[in-house]
């Protein structure tokens, strides 16, 4: 059984603080002990205050590799693209200019399938692992239970021995890390922001629910997952 940890707070700029200072810690901690960080993010909007601190977080930046859990298929300079919300944000300006930012091949390439052939091969150049380790991914949890690009009831919930695949959901084709690589990282973070997040929250926290109905609960780490959450999205979870 996963293992939960809430940590509830006021608003999102309290959320975007907490997030940002337990992010750069991790990196400083881990940092003591091995060469390079690993780091996948979330996409889409609730993080992007987060991300705005962090880039003013002194840190070994260089040492910092980072990927996206998931992106759209879209060019990487299209106002939906994961990739163009990152560079707006902590690549924008100040010390996380000088991260390694490695982005989802998209559609310089033939198909969203080549894409997710491409990124696999990227993630093994950067990750060590058998499947690939990250020492911290972020993620995000949509209204419907979604996380990365894994929606309900798609294909991609299903997928074996793979570090990417296509996930589609929300009327775009995406390429998506695979529940497998998610559920193998060092730490596992949770960024849940909003009313419209509350049923979606206790769905998750909820030890009988469906993956099918509910993706995010493929995630699945030996390490206990931390879900930051403002109070706007836990109104309807039991706080133990």
């Amino acid at each position: 059984m996963v293992d939960y940890k809430i940590k509830t707070v006021s608003n999102q700029d309290e959320l975007a603080r907490l997030a940002s200072h337990i992010i750069s810690n991790h990196i400083r901690t881990v940092l003591q002990k091995k060469d390079r960080f690993q780091l996948s993010l979330a996409g889409g909007s609730t993080p992007c205050k987060t991300y705005t601190l962090l880039r003013e977080e002194r840190l070994p930046w260089h040492l910092v590799d980072i990927v996206l859990g998931d992106e759209r298929w879209v060019p990487i300079n299209d106002e939906s693209s994961n990739a163009y919300m990152l560079k707006r944000t902590l690549l924008a300006s100040g010390p996380g200019v000088k991260a390694c930012f490695h982005p989802v091949p998209t559609t310089e390439l033939n198909s969203p399938e080549d894409s997710a052939l491409k990124f696999s091969q990227l993630i093994k150049d950067v990750c060590k692992g058998h499947p690939p380790r990250f020492d911290l991914i972020l993620l995000g949890l949509g209204d419907d239970g979604h996380t990365a690009s894994l929606f309900p009831a798609t294909s991609s919930l299903t997928i074996k021995g793979s570090i990417a695949t296509v996930g589609k959901g929300r009327g775009h084709e995406r390429i998506t890390l695979t529940p497998e690589v998610l559920s193998s990282a060092e730490k596992v973070v949770f960024l849940v922001s909003g009313k419209s997040k509350q049923v979606a929250l206790k769905r998750l926290l909820d030890p009988c629910e469906s993956p099918l109905r509910t993706p995010a609960k493929l995630v699945q780490p030996n390490s206990q997952i931390l879900v930051l959450a403002d109070k706007f999205s836990t109104e309807k979870v039991k706080i133990i």
